[in-house]
C-alpha cells in the first residue's frame, strides 16, 4: 500500500474518529484555517463522521477570498488596458469586483491569460516586449516563494514590462484578528501544513499562549485531518494550549531555510485589506525597496477605487467563523458558483462553494 492509502484508509480513519467520539466531553468549536482543508472535510464526508459535540468552523485561508475588492478593482483596472497582457491563476478570472469580473473583462478583448506558475508571466513577457505582462501574485505564505522566484528571475533578465499586483497575505496576523474579535467562537485551531512546510511553527506558540487555544498543524489526507482533530481536542479537555505538528512528514519548526531568506529580499510586512474583514496590521508581503519597480501598482496611473460590497453577502463573518455559509441569506439563490455575489462561492478553497458542491444545507430559495 502506498502512502496516499495509507494515509485515505478508511478503517484508519474511523478508528480515529472514535477516538475522537470518545474523547469529547462538551462542545468545541474548531477552526480549519486553510479552504483547502475545509475542502477535503467535505469531498471524504469526513465532517460528517463527528460527534455532533465538534463544531468545524472555516477560516480565511482561502487567498482568493480575501483579496481585496479594492485591489480586484484596480486588477481590472489594469487588465482592460490596450497594452497590457494580464496574467493570472484561474480561479481569479470569476471573482467579483464591484461591478465587473476578468472573465468579462476578456470577453470585451482584454488580453487575460490563465497561467498555472508565476514563472510563465515572466516567460509571456519575454515574448511580447512591446507589452506590459502583469501577473495577480495572490496566496498566503504557500506559493509566495514561487512569487518571489519569478521577480528575482525577472530581475536577472532586466525585464521593463514585468511587474506584479501583489496580494499576499500571512496567516499568524489573521488568527490574532480573529481570536482578539468581538463575539469570538473560536476554541482551537487546524493550522495549514503547506503554509508551515515554508515559515515553520515559530510564529505559532505566542498566539497559543496569548489566547490560551491550541494549534495542531495538519496535513490535507482524512487521517492527517482526523489526527488533528484528535489531538486538538485531547488539549482543550485537558485543557492545555499548545502547539502541536502532526504533518511532521512534511513540517519542520524552522521551515524552509531557502525559501525564507528568499522571501526577505523580495518582501517586506505591510498592513493588508482582507475583503469582508478589514485592515489587518502586518498581515501582508509587499515588495522591498530591491524590487520596487515592479510593483504594478506604483507602475499603473489608477484613478481612485470606489468599493461596493454586496449587502447580503455575509463572506466576512464566514471567513472568521462566525456563521457558517447556509446562513447567508443569498447562498445558493441567488448566490451560486454561477452567480457568485462573493468570492468563497467561486473559489476552489471557498468554504461557500464547499457547502454547495458537496450538498452541506443548501437550502431551496
Amino acid at each position: 500500500m502506498n502512502i496516499n492509502q495509507e494515509f485515505r484508509n478508511a478503517r484508519l480513519v474511523q478508528a480515529v474518529v472514535d477516538k475522537i467520539r470518545q474523547t469529547a466531553t462538551r462542545p468545541w468549536v474548531i477552526m480549519e484555517i486553510c479552504g483547502g482543508q475545509t475542502h477535503a472535510f467535505m469531498q471524504t464526508g469526513l465532517d460528517q463522521l463527528l460527534p455532533a459535540s465538534i463544531e468545524l468552523v472555516h477560516g480565511p485561508g482561502c487567498p482568493v477570498c480575501v483579496t481585496s475588492l479594492e485591489l480586484i478593482d484596480k486588477a481590472l483596472a489594469i487588465a482592460m488596458r490596450p497594452d497590457v497582457i494580464f496574467t493570472s491563476f484561474g480561479d481569479m478570472l470569476r471573482v467579483p469586483g464591484s461591478r465587473d469580473d476578468l472573465f468579462s473583462i476578456r470577453a470585451r478583448g482584454g488580453d487575460i491569460r490563465v497561467v498555472y506558475s508565476p514563472l510563465d508571466s515572466v516567460r509571456i513577457a519575454r515574448e511580447n516586449p512591446e507589452k506590459q505582462v502583469v501577473f495577480f501574485a495572490i496566496g498566503f505564505e504557500t506559493t509566495a516563494p514561487a512569487n518571489a522566484a519569478a521577480l528575482l528571475q525577472a530581475k536577472a533578465l532586466g525585464l521593463k514590462n514585468y511587474s506584479q499586483l501583489v496580494s499576499i497575505v500571512r496567516v499568524p496576523p489573521a488568527m490574532h484578528a480573529i481570536l482578539g474579535s468581538p463575539g469570538n467562537r473560536v476554541q482551537g485551531f487546524l493550522a495549514a501544513g503547506h503554509v508551515c512546510s515554508v515559515m515553520g511553527t515559530r510564529e505559532y506558540p505566542p498566539i497559543a499562549a496569548r489566547y490560551h487555544v491550541p494549534i495542531v498543524v495538519t496535513g490535507f489526507e482524512p487521517l492527517d485531518l482526523a489526527q488533528g482533530l484528535l489531538m486538538c481536542v485531547q488539549q482543550l479537555e485537558a485543557g492545555l494550549a499548545e502547539v502541536q505538528n502532526a504533518y511532521t512528514r512534511v513540517v519542520q519548526e524552522e521551515g524552509n531555510p531557502a525559501a525564507l531568506k528568499m522571501l526577505a529580499r523580495v518582501y517586506r510586512e505591510v498592513d493588508r485589506n482582507w475583503r469582508g474583514i478589514g485592515t489587518i496590521p502586518l498581515s501582508g508581503w509587499g515588495l522591498t525597496p530591491e524590487f520596487a519597480g515592479f510593483d504594478a501598482e506604483n507602475r499603473f496611473d489608477l484613478k481612485e477605487i470606489q468599493t461596493r460590497e454586496s449587502e447580503i453577502c455575509i463572506a466576512g463573518q464566514i471567513l472568521r467563523g462566525l456563521k457558517k455559509p447556509h446562513q447567508c441569506p443569498a447562498f445558493g439563490n441567488p448566490c451560486s458558483p454561477e452567480n457568485p455575489l462573493g468570492a468563497p462561492m467561486v473559489s476552489s478553497e471557498g468554504a461557500c462553494a464547499a457547502h454547495y458542491r458537496y450538498g452541506r444545507e443548501i437550502e431551496k430559495k
